[in-house]
């Protein structure tokens, strides 16, 4: 009997390319990047509307641009990717009890997904996309 065990080689940079699973969950680190990038946009553009008038127009004349306009793009499919894996795990996270019953997870589920399209509209509409003049 050899006393050495076998020891199967992992690749170092691409052991997640292997299962479905690993992709997405790797997706999802990656995600929190975008979305951490994006809070400091809004932080830097919340510093350039208190340092006057030009600066913010300097800020906004910047999100117009090309490179920009990708970018958020590519943000806004990150933070998608994010809250629609978020919300399929809530079930799992938070089980709602009704005497010696689980509610099922796509109720809770559901109740996340309708939560967050009435936000999303209470803040389109506070921000003025619904007004018509």
């Amino acid at each position: 009997m050899n006393g050495k065990p076998y020891i199967r080689e992992i690749p170092v940079f691409s052991w997640y390319l292997g299962r479905k699973r690993d992709i997405h969950h790797m997706l999802n680190e990656v995600s929190s990047l975008f979305i951490g990038s994006y809070a400091l946009l809004l932080l830097w553009g919340l510093k350039a509307l208190s340092e006057g008038e030009a600066a913010y127009s300097l800020f906004l004349q910047g999100l117009t641009s090309p490179v920009s306009i990708g970018l958020h793009w590519l943000m806004l499919a990150f933070t998608l990717l994010h809250s629609i894996s978020w919300f399929s795990v809530t079930p799992k996270a938070m089980p709602v009890q009704i005497g010696e019953n689980f509610l099922p997870g796509y109720f809770i589920a559901a109740g996340h997904y309708v939560a967050w399209f009435c936000i999303s509209l209470f803040i389109l509409y506070i921000g003025g996309v619904f007004s018509y003049g």
